[in-house]
């Protein structure tokens, strides 16, 4: 079907049209002569004279001793640069002088491959820095070339020659980033100099601080308060009070610069004056500036789980799928959470509503876990609305047991059967009685819990009129009712419980006299000790606070504030009572023994009368009847301690005594006339 292609018989075919190489171009020599110049223009003048200098130097150490080392001079310019010509003719002389012994060093030297890319890499940089060189920096490498010629005239010195040479071969060898990092090294050294002057300079300015004269404070009353120069002064205070010694002003004292911070912190946070003085006895000043900022932010929102419902891995999954950010509230407890922020209103979700969860301060967690309520047990909280520490204990006992609600105000109360309904509470007694009168209505609880009513300065974020519109009237009238509400507290608790026992005492307050001052009157009063609270966190409370010195287990409270820990301020104590009797005070028993002692005289009055009318029958001389009279005193105290009727008798008496002044407070009977109205009844 055709011819068949021999394929022996391949006739090879010459190179192809694409295959043929271009040649290079072959440019005329104007053109060739321009681009030399060029090459030639790109090398600045300063890396011209390093080439040079380095040639000259290795033709000195390297030339053969035999031969005589002539001075090469080196020409200049009017202008200071050298010129081409004298360059090249310089260098050709210098290579005509080698000879073969300088093998070793003629020999180039492998590049490394690691160097090879770093310059390859940095090619581009070093382009720049030599457009620099020829064009930024002319007039400076002239100067800087007219001064090394003057100063080194003669080229062939061998000190300079060897050291400057030394240099240059040190700066050749390393590598670009060494070489930067070389520069960098000596730059941060010289501004760490020039910051370390600066900061002495500021010392020695600030080192001693001199107050404000009377006319500048005057003038400020009148005028404007200037917020950052009052600030800088709260700064320059708290650096001397620092260093008293070596920064005060000479002829003033502590008091002085104590007043003058007190006056300008009162006016940059807004507090009154009582309340500033209370805070600086608490805290030290660096201490007390933190707290009053902690102040000026709010808390987080914190939410706790309702167990009875919910878990609270459960329950953050779903809340995530609502839009709400949020995180566990911390390893202490396992119940909170903490709302950074939120698409929807965390008091309007379904699972609030449902009462998968309440919103409550971290703080309110922490005395409900000092109580530690156990199962079946009989548990009072005695100041419970609006119910958030009342769910919570009702959720540790899970619904067994009795848990009795208890609030003066009726109106709160509302509320907390609202809380305890959404949150399916039904182990729970709610009812109204005064806290203090609370043991004639009803005793033998386990365990109980009183977060008594405070003047609330641990909680100034949330309600900032506090700043202003507590006294030392406010403190001292909580710090009563808390005396008061304390013993009631212990008195409702029982003894003799075989699982509790113990009465568990908070507020939202840092003050001292609402917090240790209350602990250490209820050790004095009844039989009780502290225990500690079994909360890992938080400050110790004071055994000792100014003049004052308290019980050494007062360390066993604990104190929370919002500087430390984020949380309000709390102060939480856990109690252990010992024994159900009521020990009887001091008072009581003085006033005992003094009616003891009138009805003592009051018997050996009536002995002396009979006796004496005796006497004045059969003797009639005075010294006879003082002698009768010192008789019938013997007589009679040795007739009523025989009889024994009468101690007895005052005994009763006092018990019934008691009773009336409790019953008729108006009707206030003497003791020592009842006693003598009785035995003139009985004659």
């Amino acid at each position: 079907m055709g011819r068949k292609r021999d394929l022996t018989k391949l006739e090879k075919s010459g190179p192809g049209r694409k295959s043929k190489k271009q040649q290079e171009p072959v440019l005329p020599r104007h053109l060739k002569d321009k681009d030399d110049n060029k090459k030639q223009e790109a090398v600045s003048g300063r890396s011209r004279k390093r080439l040079l200098k380095q040639a000259v130097n290795a033709a000195k150490t390297t030339a053969p001793p035999s031969k005589k080392k002539k001075k090469q001079h080196v020409s200049q310019d009017s202008s200071g640069n050298s010129s081409e010509n004298e360059l090249s003719s310089d260098t050709e002389q210098l290579v005509k002088g080698y000879t073969d012994d300088n093998k070793e060093w003629l020999t180039p030297r492998q590049p490394n491959k690691k160097r090879q890319l770093l310059e390859n890499s940095n090619s581009s940089e070093d382009e720049g820095d030599e457009m620099k060189d020829d064009y930024g920096d002319g007039e400076e490498e002239d100067d800087e070339g007219q001064q090394e010629d003057k100063e080194e005239p003669a080229v062939d010195d061998s000190d300079a020659g060897s050291s400057n040479g030394s240099e240059d071969s040190e700066d050749d060898e390393l590598l670009p980033v060494e070489r930067a990092a070389k520069k960098l090294k000596v730059k941060q050294a010289r501004d760490d100099k020039l910051q370390s002057a600066e900061l002495q300079t500021n010392i020695l300015q600030t080192e001693k601080y001199v107050l404000p004269s009377g006319q500048e404070i005057e003038k400020e009353a009148v005028q404007a308060p200037d917020l950052a120069l009052i600030q800088q002064r709260i700064k320059d205070i708290t650096q001397v009070l620092g260093d008293f010694s070596g920064r005060r002003e000479e002829g003033k004292g502590r008091k002085d610069y104590l007043a003058l911070l007190r006056k300008d912190l009162c006016l940059y946070y807004s507090y009154n004056e009582f309340l500033m003085d209370k805070l600086m006895q608490i805290f030290a000043v660096s201490e007390l500036i933190e707290f009053l900022e902690a102040n000026e932010v709010q808390r987080p929102v914190t939410i706790r789980t309702n167990t009875l419902k919910t878990r609270r891995r459960d329950l953050a999954q779903a809340l995530i799928n609502r839009g709400i950010n949020l995180d566990p509230i911390g390893k202490w407890s396992k119940t909170g959470l903490v709302i950074y922020d939120s698409q929807v209103p965390v008091g309007a979700t379904p699972e609030y509503l449902a009462g998968h969860y309440m919103i409550q301060s971290g703080s309110s967690f922490l005395p409900v876990m000092a109580l530690a309520a156990q199962e079946k047990e009989r548990v009072l909280d005695m100041c419970a609305a609006p119910g958030g520490k009342s769910q919570y204990i009702a959720a540790l006992m899970r619904n067994t047991g009795v848990l009795f609600v208890n609030d003066v105000n009726k109106r709160r109360v509302a509320a907390l059967v609202g809380n305890l309904h959404r949150t399916g509470v039904t182990n729970s007694i709610i009812c109204t009685h005064d806290g203090k009168y609370f043991p004639k209505v009803m005793t033998g609880f386990d365990r109980v819990l009183l977060d008594a009513p405070c003047s609330g300065t641990g909680v100034i974020a949330k309600d900032p009129a506090v700043k202003t519109n507590k006294d030392i009237k406010d403190i001292q009238r909580c710090a009563h009712l808390q005396k008061e509400l304390i013993l009631a507290a212990i008195d409702c608790c029982d003894a003799k419980s075989a699982t509790g026992g113990y009465v568990v005492y908070s507020t939202c307050s840092i003050t001292v006299e609402e917090n240790e001052w209350v602990i250490d009157y209820a050790l004095k009063k009844r039989h009780v000790k502290l225990v500690p609270t079994g909360l890992d966190f938080g400050q110790e409370g004071f055994a000792r606070y100014r003049e004052f010195r308290f019980h050494p287990s007062m360390k066993q409270t604990r104190r929370f504030y919002p500087h430390t820990h984020n949380l309000d301020g709390f102060f939480v104590a856990k109690l252990k009572k010992l024994s159900n009797t009521i020990p009887k005070a001091k008072d009581e028993s003085e006033e005992a023994n003094k009616v003891e002692d009138e009805s003592d005289e009051a018997s050996e009055d009536e002995g002396m009368t009979d006796t004496s009318s005796s006497d004045k029958a059969e003797k009639a001389s005075a010294a006879t009847t003082s002698h009768g009279r010192m008789s019938s005193q013997k007589e009679g105290k040795s007739k009523g301690q025989n009889g024994g009727t009468t101690t007895t008798v005052v005994k009763r008496k006092i018990v019934q005594h008691k009773k009336d002044k409790k019953k008729f407070q108006k009707h206030k009977i003497s003791s020592v006339g009842k006693i003598k109205s009785n035995k003139r009844s009985k004659k």
